[in-house]
């Protein structure tokens, strides 16, 4: 683990459709690149799929891309208890902790059950870059619009707050989420939101965000904030730099 300052990549993308089946596309490839691995060192990728309950048919396919990826892959389960005896060091022994996607509903319910906020935490300040897709994202920040609940989308504002910013996630993909973010910056459930369409990511080291990424030609990325007036908001496109392998 040897990102030099705590860093995050906060992703709509991540995952993509091989002849193989489903294999890690650029931004998850980005967020090794991050950790800057030592040569000569497979990258250690630990993948958190919580959000699904830790679904079999999904683990296989993170060893099956892990694999051909050239990734020293685990998994940390936590259903039916967690897969490893200490899961504070076994993450704090990753390059790249990835969550994916689901409810993120219960991804934060589960893992405060588990304690997992601290373990998280301390790992990501050591250098583990954090990174992940859709509640995978939402999770780092305040919250941001969610499915959780239902097909019609409500606020979830107490993900884990790593970063001081609400997320909306999928924002050019699903008609709900923009204006429901927009909704709750302007009323002020959310301060300054961060957007991403599918396959653009946003790295940040500490709170600052540095850059957004893109595996996907003509997507973006987008800075929500409530404007003077009060009641409006003010959207700010942020053009992404295209990763090698994007299509």
């Amino acid at each position: 683990m040897s990102a030099p300052q705590p860093t995050v990549l906060a992703t709509s993308g991540g995952w993509r459709w091989g002849p193989r089946g489903r294999d890690w596309a650029p931004l998850a490839h980005h967020a090794v690149a991050l950790a800057r691995v030592p040569e000569g060192r497979r990258p250690r990728v630990c993948v958190l799929g919580t959000a699904m309950g830790d679904q079999l048919s999904a683990t296989a396919d993170v060893y099956a891309a892990g694999h051909r990826a050239g990734f020293e892959t685990s998994v940390l389960d936590l259903f039916p208890m967690p897969s490893v005896d200490d899961v504070a060091a076994h993450l704090l022994a990753q390059d790249v902790v990835w969550v994916d996607g689901g409810s993120v509903v219960n991804l934060l319910a589960v893992w405060r059950a588990h304690q997992l906020e601290g373990p998280l935490r301390e790992a990501w300040q050591a250098g583990v870059v954090l990174a992940g897709v859709s509640a995978g994202s939402i999770c780092w920040y305040q919250g941001g619009p969610t499915d959780s609940y239902g097909p019609t989308l409500r606020p979830v504002t107490d993900a884990l707050g790593f970063l001081p910013y609400g997320n909306g996630v999928h924002y050019d993909n699903e008609a709900q989420r923009r204006p429901l973010l927009h909704g709750m910056v302007g009323d002020g459930t959310l301060g300054e939101s961060h957007c991403t369409d599918d396959g653009v990511g946003m790295v940040y080291h500490g709170s600052e965000l540095v850059e957004a990424v893109a595996e996907t030609p003509g997507k973006g990325a987008y800075v929500v904030r409530r404007d003077d007036s009060g009641d409006g908001v003010t959207e700010t496109r942020i053009e992404p730099r295209l990763l090698p392998g994007s299509r």
